[in-house]
C-alpha cells in the first residue's frame, strides 16, 4: 500500500469525527513518528510503499483515533517550546495556554542566574524543565502526587538533559516546604467539574482527571493551597506564576491580595482568554 492511499483511508474513517486539517496533522505526525518522513516527503514521494508491519502501527493508530484516543498518547510523546516529551495516559498533554505561561517566566527571568524556583503539580515536567533547559543554572524543584507521573517526568528530564529535584507529595496535606524560592510556578487543576460538558471526548475519556477537575463548591481549593504555602516560602520580592481557570480571575486575584502580594496581573491566551496570572511577594 502507498503512502497516499493510506492518506485517503485516514480521511475517509476519520471524517465523521474531526475536520479535514485535523486528520491530515494527525497522518503527518504518525509519518513522521513510524517513517521518519514529513509532509513533503509525501508530496515527493506518493506512491512510497508502506511495509506490512509498518501498515499494521498505522491501523492500530487509525482504530484508536476513532475512539478520539489522543495522538499524542498514541506516539507517546509530544512537543513543548521546541523540546521533546514523552507523555501518556498519566499526565496531562502539555496544552499551548501553558507554553504561553512558561514564555512569560522567561521573558521576566531568563536571564537571571541560581534563581531558585519550584513546581507545583509537575506532571510531565513540561514547566521546570522547559525552564532548566533556557534558564542559566537556575535550581529548580518541582512537586506532584502521582508517583507515575514523575516517573515519567524524570524521564523527560534525562531525555532533555537537566536535572530537576522531583518531589512526591499532596500539596493539598503540605503545612510548609523546607525552602524558600524566588519563584513558584503552579498549573493546578482548575476545571469546575459542571464544564465538562464543554469538553472533548479526548480529554475526558482519556486525560487523567485527578489533574484536571475540581469541585464545583471549592474550585480555588488548590489556589488557596498554594498561596499559603507562596505566601509563608517566596522569598521577598519573589513572584508567583500559576495558570488559571478564565472565569476565576477575579477570585484568584482577590485571594492574593487578602495573602500579602501586590502589583498582581492577569495575562490572556492566545485565544484572549484570562489564563495567567502574576503576583509578587511583599
Amino acid at each position: 500500500m502507498t503512502l497516499i492511499e493510506l492518506k485517503k483511508i485516514f480521511l475517509l474513517e476519520l471524517k465523521e469525527t474531526f475536520p479535514v486539517e485535523e486528520i491530515e496533522s494527525f497522518f503527518f505526525l504518525l509519518m513522521e513518528h513510524h517513517l521518519n518522513k514529513r509532509r513533503l516527503d509525501l508530496a515527493l514521494q506518493p506512491d512510497f510503499n508502506v511495509d506490512a508491519q509498518i501498515k499494521i502501527h498505522f491501523e492500530t493508530a487509525l482504530a484508536q483515533l476513532k475512539k478520539e484516543f489522543p495522538i499524542q498518547y498514541i506516539i507517546g510523546k509530544t512537543e513543548f517550546l521546541g523540546l521533546t516529551f514523552e507523555v501518556n495516559q498519566h499526565v496531562l498533554i502539555p496544552r499551548p495556554e501553558t507554553e504561553e505561561l512558561v514564555t512569560w517566566v522567561l521573558n521576566l527571568h531568563k536571564h537571571k542566574k541560581h534563581l531558585h524556583i519550584l513546581d507545583i503539580g509537575t506532571g510531565s515536567g513540561c514547566i521546570p524543565i522547559s525552564l532548566a533547559k533556557n534558564m542559566d543554572k537556575a535550581i529548580i524543584d518541582a512537586i506532584d502526587l502521582s508517583e507515575a507521573a514523575l516517573s515519567v517526568a524524570k524521564k523527560n528530564a534525562a531525555l532533555n538533559g537537566v536535572h530537576i529535584d522531583f518531589i512526591q507529595n499532596d500539596i493539598l496535606q503540605v503545612e510548609g516546604l523546607d525552602k524558600t524560592y524566588d519563584l513558584i510556578i503552579s498549573n493546578p487543576p482548575y476545571v469546575r467539574e459542571s464544564e465538562k460538558l464543554s469538553m472533548h471526548n479526548n480529554v475526558l475519556q482519556y486525560e487523567p482527571e485527578i489533574a484536571l477537575f475540581v469541585d464545583d463548591q471549592n474550585p480555588l481549593i488548590f489556589y488557596k493551597h498554594i498561596v499559603q504555602l507562596a505566601q509563608l516560602s517566596i522569598k521577598k520580592e519573589g513572584e508567583l506564576f500559576l495558570e488559571i481557570n478564565q472565569y476565576l480571575g477575579k477570585a484568584v486575584m482577590e485571594l492574593l491580595r487578602n495573602n500579602g502580594f501586590r502589583e498582581i496581573e492577569i495575562k490572556k491566551d492566545f485565544y484572549d482568554a484570562d489564563r495567567m496570572i502574576r503576583a509578587v511577594k511583599n
